[in-house]
């Protein structure tokens, strides 16, 4: 099976790519000709994931499946949220967002966290959500060289370690975005 994942992100394709089986076959935007940036104008993450998943559907004609992540840090409401990706700005750094977030949680003692992750599925002429959430702390500084985004800076419950520092298996094993992968997963099993 072939089904196109709403996603130009590398780090993100070989994350899912790798949990799947061989009989699934993850197609890129650029693979099917999408270059455009497809809006993400929704206030909420689950929001974002379906405008994903339906332009695709609308536009191209192909089954795919689209997601939306979000870091939540419950001292800050609920910031970055939505708006995680470009939370330092437009040009999308992860490193801009980190160190922002960072010295917003200097004074506070409450860095509580959770990464979201909301798959939409556009399969068949139905459409399903999987929703994925780790739990877990935003450290005091950026540590390890792995993984993407905010994984420098977050370390889920019951790990000494971050995201960054911890082996992809092992993330994607706890993770959100392997959370919601596994749900879809099971899912497209079944049809």
């Amino acid at each position: 099976m072939k089904i196109v994942f709403a996603s130009n992100n590398k780090n993100k394709i070989q994350e899912i790519q790798s949990m799947l089986p061989d009989t699934i076959q993850i197609l890129s935007l650029e693979s099917i000709g999408c270059f455009e940036e497809i809006p993400e104008t929704a206030n909420t993450i689950e929001g974002n994931a379906i405008m994903k998943a339906n332009y695709i559907s609308e536009k191209y004609g192909f089954c795919c499946f689209a997601d939306d992540t979000g870091l939540e840090v419950e001292s800050l409401n609920g910031k970055p949220g939505v708006y995680s990706a470009r939370y330092a700005g437009e040009q999308r750094n992860s490193n801009d967002n980190m160190d922002l977030l960072l010295r917003e949680l200097l004074d506070k003692s409450n860095r509580k966290a959770q990464f979201k992750t909301v798959i939409a599925l556009n399969f068949e002429g139905k459409q399903n959500l999987f929703t994925g959430i780790v739990s877990g702390e935003i450290t005091l500084e950026k540590m390890g060289t792995g993984g993407f985004g905010y994984d420098p800076i977050f370390k889920p419950y019951g790990y000494e370690n971050t995201f960054a520092e911890l082996a992809l298996e092992v993330k994607n094993e706890i993770g959100h975005r392997g959370k919601a992968t596994k749900m879809l997963l099971k899912f497209l099993q079944k049809v």
